[in-house]
């Protein structure tokens, strides 16, 4: 089992040996494929990258009528079935559990409005429906890595109504035409085989991003959080149903005997809060203020694996983690609905490297501000470092349960406009993109990969001047996409993470994870 010590901490600053470096012109993976033939010179037309990180929207969900994309109206008719636990196609679609709107929502959409869909997918805006507005909070809904394996069902993406908390809400889909993103996406690149890293949530979504890596807790089973241990069938994928699980999703939520956030190797998978502050969990009585408190079952201890902040930091690029809201909450303690800061959507914030009092922390841990106004200052001033990150507050994030997708379509599309103004624009690359499905269906199969994913089929927008005029960008990709840009773009050390995806993409003997370039042509303006 593997075992994670204060050793290991002090011992990853820094062994540039323990990584195996990417050579100059191919992809993070050693190899040239999914690059479009762009040399390493071409790459260094980009100085500026920046990644803009939204929440929980399926492809199908915001663009699946986007012109030339495959959108829900290429899904054949069996595609777009959705059948029970015991693998027979529903007569119809169980009603939405506890009712379409979140809690607050005036008027609701109750359950009892929402029985007697038919099988198939809906929308959500549908002037003949339930003809909500964008602006609208629904419900949440699970979005765990357990069940998003058993929803994609091996590829067919049948099951996302049998394995959700929120029956027929999963099929829903709203008309992304009227938002401002769709028609940026028209006029750049919509990536329209792109998908999430890693199955699941949130955070294990952050983590993906930033480290390509699972989070380990040492000793997990004789420490708090062994209640967490996830029970699962041997076949490592399916949650172990309880005896009292309903048969049917038309009778009801599954339940399963043990629905945690560890595996039962001790790899982190569902939400832990970050060991340091701002974090879900206070500190310990009469503990450190900068620390969670360590004892609490969802506390993750500090991880060492490295980063993709550690990787530039090596090769001296400047970079940084924007988090809206973050010094409000630190100062003044977080608030809903607004600002509503996620402490597991700041995933920095888990690693030893960052602890506080560090002069990494200070360094590349920065404020975005209430409604992303520091950065937007960092924006319009050329000041942004080499590569930034940028994660809006929570009420902007676009994620089911406590914002809507108008506010956060909102903000990122004037978040582009800042961009475009830029001092530094004529060089940069922006990334928009989604953490996760947010539970949400979605008709494509993901690639077949590792233990961790790929999960579910995301959008992602490429914004550049060096972008493609109005195209729809075909080629697979997922989240490590972006660090597979950035690896190149920049020389790192490939995280291992990169390599063990490649390599189990490889044997599947599916088509090679691209690295954004495919979006891009490279010439001097």
């Amino acid at each position: 089992m593997k075992s994670i010590t204060a050793a290991a901490v002090c011992a990853l600053s820094f062994s540039v040996a323990a990584f195996s470096p990417a050579i100059a012109g191919d992809s993070a993976s050693g190899t040239k494929a999914g690059s479009a033939g762009n040399a390493a010179s071409d790459l260094k037309l980009i100085d500026t990258v920046v990644v803009i990180y939204a929440e929980n929207r399926s492809f199908d969900n915001l663009y699946g009528s986007f012109p030339g994309a495959n959108g829900v109206s290429k899904a054949s008719a069996s595609a777009r079935i959705q059948r029970d636990r015991d693998g027979k196609p529903f007569r119809e679609l169980p009603p939405i559990w506890e009712g379409l709107t979140a809690k607050g929502v005036t008027p609701p959409v109750t359950q009892a409005e929402t029985e007697h869909l038919p099988n198939r997918p809906f929308r959500a805006d549908d002037p003949k429906g339930f003809n909500l507005s964008p602006n609208t909070i629904t419900r949440d809904l699970w979005h765990r890595y357990y069940q998003n394996q058993m929803q994609i069902d091996g590829g067919r993406n049948d099951k996302f109504v049998a394995f959700a908390d929120s029956g027929a809400l999963v099929m829903s889909s709203w008309d992304g035409s009227k938002m401002a993103m769709w028609k940026i996406a028209q006029k750049y690149v919509l990536a329209d085989n792109f998908f999430m890293g890693a199955f699941g949530g949130s955070f294990f979504n952050h983590q993906w991003l930033i480290c390509a890596c699972a989070p380990y807790y040492p000793n997990a089973d004789t420490s708090a959080a062994k209640p967490s241990i996830a029970v699962v069938e041997p076949d490592g994928v399916t949650l172990k149903a309880a005896d009292n699980s309903p048969k049917s999703a038309v009778d009801g939520i599954p339940k399963f005997v043990g629905d945690g956030n560890l595996t039962p190797d001790f790899y982190a998978v569902n939400t832990m809060q970050p060991p340091y502050q701002p974090s879900g969990n206070g500190p310990a009585p009469d503990g450190d203020k900068a620390l969670a408190d360590p004892a609490k079952p969802t506390t993750l201890p500090p991880q060492i694996e490295p980063t993709i902040g550690d990787m530039l930091s090596l090769k001296h690029v400047t970079w940084a983690w924007y988090g809206g809201a973050w010094q409000d909450v630190l100062d003044h303690g977080n608030k809903e609905p607004v600002p509503n800061l996620q402490y597991h959507h700041q995933p920095f914030n888990y690693y030893a490297n960052f602890a506080p009092g560090t002069a990494a922390r200070t360094e590349h841990l920065r404020d975005g501000g209430l409604g992303g106004v520091e950065f937007i200052k960092a924006i319009d001033a050329g000041m942004l470092p080499q590569v930034s990150f940028y994660k809006p507050q929570g009420n902007l994030n676009e994620h089911s349960g406590y914002a809507d997708i108008e506010a956060g379509d909102a903000h990122i599309a004037d978040l582009i406009g800042h961009l475009e103004k830029s001092p530094q624009w004529p060089h940069m690359l922006v990334v928009v993109t989604y953490d996760e499905n947010g539970g949400l269906w979605d008709h494509v199969a993901p690639p077949k990969g590792d233990r961790w994913g790929p999960g579910s089929r995301i959008p992602a927008i490429i914004v550049s001047p060096f972008a493609r005029h109005g195209y729809v960008d075909h080629t697979p990709m997922d989240t490590t996409s972006i660090l597979r840009f950035i690896t190149r773009r920049f020389e790192l050390p490939t995280l291992h993470g990169i390599t063990v995806r490649d390599t189990a993409i490889a044997a599947h003997k599916q088509k090679p994870l691209g690295d954004l370039t495919s979006a891009l042509v490279l010439k001097e303006k």
